[in-house]
């Protein structure tokens, strides 16, 4: 892992889209502070594709998908993509309503226990907008809980054979094979008939916490917010540089640095 100042512009020329966190990526102290905004717009003018992978619920990418300048958002950690398409939304999702209610049923069984055996947890604020997850709130309108609790969630959902992310703000949990890398490569081969394997090196990605851990690997070009520093020692694969900003001024170092990449020595 190297600081962004290291990183040699030419291997940005031929970068064609950015793949992005929200949450304290693009956002600063929960708010989209201009520096950031006024970055996916730039992207976006300069014509690469701009892909919003989070963890948020169903009913916040619908809006964002509708009125951001991006081109779709992966949402829920990878269960769903949506995208804009100039006159509606298009949803693309990986299991079908039946299953989506049967992932919701058995996440409930697990709701009170977590809550129980962990005091000071919460639900998020933005649960009765989720298709298919549990997201249990360590920090975002709680009061913040310790490692070992926020630890100790995640490992209550995997008892329960669910799949859990920790993210700057909340574990999410999951039933259902999927993660942000998967279904990040289904948009590609299906939006843009590409394999995303093959084109790792021609697109980036931003990101700050251990749900962004699959993206950090996968691609060469990887971002960690500043602020990724105290979620390295829970990651096996952190990202390939660092910014020198924290949040939404990070990623807007980040994209100044693709664009300087990519009119200098692109085409």
């Amino acid at each position: 892992m190297e600081q962004i100042d290291q990183l040699d512009t030419e291997r940005l020329a031929g970068v064609r889209g950015v793949f992005s966190d929200i949450d304290d990526t693009i956002s600063t102290r929960g708010k989209i502070t201009v520096e950031a905004f006024e970055a996916l717009w730039l992207l976006k003018e300069r014509g690469l594709k701009v892909v919003i992978v989070t963890g948020r619920p169903a009913g916040w990418c619908d809006h964002i998908a509708r009125f951001w300048p991006v081109d779709a958002v992966v949402g829920e950690n990878g269960g769903f993509y949506f995208y804009y398409d100039g006159s509606k939304l298009q949803r693309r999702f990986l299991y079908n309503d039946d299953e989506r209610r049967i992932f919701r049923e058995r996440l409930a069984g697990l709701r009170e226990k977590i809550l129980d055996e962990v005091p000071g947890a919460g639900i998020a604020s933005d649960q009765p907008y989720r298709e298919y997850d549990l997201a249990v709130d360590f920090c975002e309108d709680v009061e913040p809980l310790t490692q070992e609790q926020i630890t100790r969630i995640k490992e209550l959902f995997e008892q329960a054979g669910a799949h859990a992310r920790i993210s700057s703000i909340h574990v999410n949990g999951w039933y259902g094979d999927f993660d942000k890398l998967s279904t990040s490569r289904l948009w590609a081969g299906e939006q843009l008939g590409i394999e995303l394997d093959e084109q790792r090196e021609k697109f980036i990605f931003c990101g700050d916490s251990p749900n962004d851990e699959p993206m950090f690997e996968f691609f060469p070009l990887s971002f960690g917010m500043a602020n990724v520093r105290p979620f390295l020692p829970l990651m096996r694969n952190g990202p390939a540089y660092v910014t020198n900003g924290e949040c939404g001024t990070g990623f807007r170092e980040v994209v100044d640095l693709v664009l300087t990449g990519v009119l200098q020595n692109g085409d």
